[in-house]
């Protein structure tokens, strides 16, 4: 067997070698040769192949940074896009995974000395957004591309379409529920004025004094009344009538409304509990405010008693329960995003009753909302 034979431990140990990532310093990028040690580094800067592109790169040395930087930039936004999509991601993150590859183009061979003045740039160009943080930099693909673009004013516009349609939906409720109370105060005043006092009293007082001509008159005139009394209750009937259907409309929606959960409940400004262990005794069964949510599932909390900032799951926290008398904030189910006070608790059934204080159903007693439908406002 030879020396050079496919299938001998040195050719292995050199195919093994050749995988993995080398020393940076030994690394050639002009001719994109990468090195196993320093006398391996050495015999190749000798070599004719490598003198030959070194005086390729002295007549136009911008032109070979331009290209590279070129292609560093594009691969690391490519890998940007498909791995992390619009997330935010450190930056240090991206490039480790980027320079995992090995025939990646190195940094020391671009117009950019540092990963910082990279960032830096790319921000500066509009091809990213950049935030420094007391743990670096953090960076955010924007996406350019018309397909997505297209596709997320659709989006919007359908998810604009449906709130259109729960407002006019709401808006034709309230308008309804005006109308019927309107109607039956008006058949109040109209029953007490007509059928009480001038029927029944004109009647009997000007029967006394007037004589049978005048009776027909009265005859007469008491039976228009009882047609208009008798039209008049109809009338009531009708608007009854619309009234229990309005009703019916008016639960059939708060029923939709309560089946309509998410699995997300987190919102700024309510009063959360930690129920974790994981950081220690001294934020364990300790309570926040919640300042910033992220991705729906992530909070910024500040802790009331030492004012530190801690980023949590929604997982690690729970609501807090107030007092009754006190202001809540409804976070799942059918009134979510509604203000209210807390009016009493059931113990047994673990629910509250709450008073709604903001929208359209303001002034709604609501019975049976569960303890992790709402918490204390700060």
């Amino acid at each position: 067997m030879g020396k050079s034979d496919f299938l001998t431990p040195k050719a292995i140990a050199n195919r093994i070698k050749s995988k993995g990532l080398q020393k940076l310093r030994w690394y050639c990028q002009m001719c994109q040769k990468q090195c196993r040690d320093e006398n391996g580094f050495k015999c190749h800067c000798m070599s004719e192949s490598h003198q030959r592109q070194l005086l390729l790169a002295s007549e136009n040395p911008q032109q070979f940074m331009d290209y590279f930087s070129e292609e560093f930039r594009n691969d690391f936004l490519e890998l940007l896009r498909r791995r992390f999509g619009t997330k935010r991601v450190h930056n240090n993150i991206v490039y480790n995974e980027y320079i995992s590859h090995r025939e990646h183009i190195h940094m020391n061979a671009t117009q950019w000395e540092t990963l910082t003045d990279f960032t830096k740039w790319l921000g500066r160009e509009g091809l990213c957004k950049v935030d420094e943080t007391p743990k670096g930099w953090y960076i955010q693909y924007i996406d350019r591309d018309p397909e997505t673009f297209h596709r997320q004013l659709k989006l919007e516009k359908k998810k604009k379409q449906y709130l259109d349609d729960e407002e006019k939906t709401a808006k034709f409720i309230e308008e309804q529920v005006r109308r019927g109370l309107e109607g039956k105060e008006q058949v109040v005043t109209f029953n007490l004025s007509k059928g009480a006092c001038s029927s029944s009293g004109a009647t009997s007082s000007k029967s006394s004094t007037l004589g049978p001509s005048a009776l027909k008159t009265i005859g007469s005139s008491a039976s228009v009344k009882r047609k208009e009394s008798a039209q008049s209750s109809a009338q009531s009937k009708e608007k009854k009538k619309k009234k229990s259907a309005l009703d019916e409309i008016m639960e059939i929606e708060e029923e939709k409304k309560r089946t309509a959960r998410t699995d997300y409940w987190l919102q700024p400004e309510i009063i959360v509990k930690i129920i974790t262990k994981k950081l220690g005794e001294k934020y364990h069964k300790k309570k926040g405010i919640v300042k910033e949510v992220i991705d729906k599932y992530t909070a910024v909390v500040k802790m009331i008693d030492s004012g530190d900032k801690l980023k949590l799951d929604q997982t690690h926290l729970e609501t807090v329960i107030p007092a009754p008398g006190k202001r809540i904030l409804v976070l799942n189910g059918g009134y979510r995003g509604n203000e209210g006070t807390l009016e009493s608790i059931n113990e047994k059934t673990f629910s509250a009753t709450i008073v709604i204080e903001t929208g359209p159903l303001k002034g709604r007693r609501v019975e049976g909302i569960q303890y992790e439908d709402f918490s204390k406002l700060a």
